[in-house]
């Protein structure tokens, strides 16, 4: 029999990572997901969005396949940065 559990909302913390790191990699997938996004919604070829990222194309096929541990926050900040686009942060309060 199959037992369903309840996600906590955080996919990487339900895989078993530690906290700190399962926030960091929420993160990053965030940030990867809207490069991904900005590229499909402008109809940009790898190439023309790696010259507008500052970036090697392999580095922009490699946030269209996910490759998430590729990447550091700070590196994907700075591709949405060059793309014209503003990064904004909410930290809440989290009950222990």
């Amino acid at each position: 029999m199959m037992e369903i559990i309840e996600s906590s909302g955080n996919v990487f913390k339900d895989l078993g990572f530690p906290q700190e790191e399962s926030d960091k990699l929420i993160i990053k997938s965030r940030l990867m997901m809207e490069i991904e996004s900005f590229i499909k919604n402008k109809g940009m070829t790898q190439a023309h969005a790696a010259g507008l990222m500052g970036v090697t194309r392999p580095r922009i096929s490699d946030v269209m396949r996910g490759k998430i541990d590729k990447f550091t926050i700070d590196a994907l900040v700075d591709m949405l940065s060059k793309a014209g686009l503003q990064v904004t942060i909410t930290v809440e309060h989290v009950a222990a």
